[in-house]
């Protein structure tokens, strides 16, 4: 930018700027401009890569900002637009992001150009991604590993790189937040538990789409549903949490010996276990995962409570826990924060 000064004294009520990671050099002059008139909220930043936004603002404008991570949407901010998926298959068919559903795109056809604009805008500006078919086969890998413990050996082997490079390429992914790690349950309890985190990505439509599902008759007969669906289940509340500051708090149990819940989500008072169950029928069975997890844990002082999130229609309470049918998971209360 050859006039920095000149294009912010444009905005004299401030701004919102995007993709501000690709002009660092703006950011000390905006640091001027703030100090003189240190207005909350008058300027806002935006960008789709964290570590090169937070690198930017952190040499410029440190003790002046707040940073908010965007999330793509949530189910309960899905089902705000006229035209929303109602059933399980075409929601994970859909994904979370907003142009799906304010512009009524199909999202094969989204997904199809996002993933092509991601690796030519976003990747070919970080530096140690030289080879941009490799690393497109490499988050293909990924969705086939989603909702799956993290095993850089294995993702390494079956693209062809080093394991240096499959642990770079992961942490690229989530630093565009297209992924996370779900760390692993820790406690002093007489199991030996599994230290590797879980896989997991933010959107079951790129899921999809990176794995060639494209009708709900595909997914619905797929071998890797019920792993879509654990995904599912997890970013949801991760959305949720994230969205109302709870940063923390989220794991995964699984001991040496099988015993295995798919999300615990620590509280001030209480800890909830929850499983992720794509099935459509209510049944008892559905909580035994979660109730063999909690007899491991029954003697820690925090109570634990049980919750599983099924395919099927109908909220029941139920002497073991909570039975909550996907499309109301948004509306429950066993994952909220506390006050």
């Amino acid at each position: 930018m050859d006039d920095p000064r000149g294009f912010l004294a444009q905005f004299t009520e401030g701004a919102i700027i995007d993709e501000v990671q690709r002009v660092p050099d703006l950011l000390s002059y905006l640091q001027g401009v703030i100090d003189d008139e240190p207005v909350p909220g008058r300027w806002i930043l935006t960008g789709s890569q964290d570590l090169s936004l937070l690198e930017s603002v952190s040499q410029s404008l440190a003790g002046r900002t707040a940073v908010h991570h965007l999330l793509p949407l949530s189910r309960g901010e899905v089902v705000r637009f006229d035209r929303y998926p109602a059933t399980l298959e075409e929601t994970l068919l859909a994904g979370t992001y907003p142009p799906v559903f304010d512009r009524g795109l199909e999202p094969a056809d989204w997904f199809r150009s996002y993933v092509a604009t991601y690796l030519e805008r976003d990747v070919r500006s970080i530096n140690n991604v030289g080879d941009l078919t490799t690393f497109q086969r490499f988050v293909e890998l990924c969705a086939g590993r989603t909702a799956q413990l993290v095993n850089y050996s294995s993702l390494a082997n079956d693209c062809g790189v080093s394991q240096p490079t499959a642990k770079a390429w992961l942490s690229i992914l989530e630093t565009c937040f297209l992924v996370f790690r779900l760390p692993a349950f820790h406690a002093n309890i007489r199991k030996r538990l599994v230290k590797m985190p879980k896989l997991h990505f933010y959107d079951t439509g790129l899921v999809c789409w990176l794995l060639d599902i494209r009708t709900p008759g595909q997914l619905r007969s797929h071998p890797l549903r019920g792993a879509i669906f654990e995904t599912w289940v997890v970013s949801e509340i991760m959305k949720h949490r994230t969205n109302h500051g709870d940063l923390w708090g989220l794991s995964f149990y699984r001991d040496r010996n099988g015993a295995e819940v798919d999300l615990i989500i620590e509280q001030r008072s209480r800890r909830t276990l929850v499983e992720a169950k794509s099935a459509e029928t209510a049944a008892s069975n559905l909580f035994a995962g979660a109730q063999r997890v909690q007899r491991h844990l029954a003697r820690s002082n925090r109570p634990d409570s049980l919750a599983v999130v099924y395919g099927g229609d109908h909220l029941q309470h139920r002497t073991s826990g909570w039975l909550v049918p996907w499309h109301g998971l948004h509306e429950a209360g066993f994952w909220k924060k506390e006050h």
